[in-house]
């Protein structure tokens, strides 16, 4: 685990790839900053997977996605970035990975935890994705809040918490539409940093982004959206 500082945060974002939270929440992640919420982010995997490029290695595209990463971050005003380092189109939602998320969410305390549906269904969803958000659903109910789950981490402080509300991307049944009409255009500056991921289809791309915006807007009062399948826990 990679880390700058660890304190309290307002949401903990969770996501299998670097890029993940800016396409699937970024001008979100934008809003809460400017209301003053401290946000840090868990990126599960190396994304050293994710180039066409044939002279590109593994170890190079890391270091590139992690500084991505890191400048997006910064966009979007988060305050810092956690690396997992899980391999890329291998991440297992196994005990490994529930025990590392079940130490972030007890030791950052978030009220909000951002992560991808597990639930969505065909091919277009990363099976990375899917992993991730299973994890992550474990990790906050019923492990970060029993204290005899992973009595180590008990041993070394960290108490049990409670997630109030868990935000899902990409769920085929939104429920909760968040104002992005202010912050897009901050989202597609934070996209930008992503070079290696972006650079050459990035005016197509950024088509589809403004007009799944728009569609998630529709019959709202606000002109762009983005969608959250939204869990409130009733502890």
């Amino acid at each position: 685990m990679e880390s700058n500082e660890m304190s309290a945060a307002d949401v903990l974002v969770i996501m299998a790839h670097p890029d993940d939270p800016e396409f699937g929440a970024g001008a979100t992640i934008a809003r809460l900053t400017r209301e003053g919420k401290r946000v840090v982010y868990v990126i599960c995997t190396t994304g050293d997977k994710g180039s066409a490029d044939r002279n590109m290695t593994p170890a190079r595209l890391v270091k590139i996605r992690m500084g991505e990463q890191r400048a997006a971050a910064k966009t979007l005003g988060v305050d810092d970035v956690i690396f997992l380092g899980h391999p890329d189109q291998a991440l297992e939602a196994d005990a490994e990975l529930r025990k590392e998320l079940v130490e972030i969410i007890r030791t950052y305390r978030p009220n909000l935890v951002i992560t991808h549906s597990p639930y969505t269904r065909y091919i277009w969803w990363h099976r990375d994705h899917r992993k991730c958000g299973e994890a992550v659903m474990d990790a906050i109910f019923p492990l970060a809040r029993d204290h005899m789950a992973f009595p180590d981490l008990l041993a070394k402080g960290l108490e049990p918490h409670k997630v109030n509300e868990i935000w899902l991307t990409g769920a085929d049944d939104a429920n909760y539409k968040s104002d992005i009409t202010q912050t897009f255009a901050q989202k597609i500056d934070a996209i930008k940093c992503h070079k290696s991921q972006v650079e050459e289809d990035f005016f197509q791309r950024l088509d589809r982004i403004k007009a799944r915006a728009s569609a998630a807007a529709e019959g709202e009062e606000f002109l762009m959206a983005e969608a959250f399948r939204r869990v409130e826990i009733p502890w």
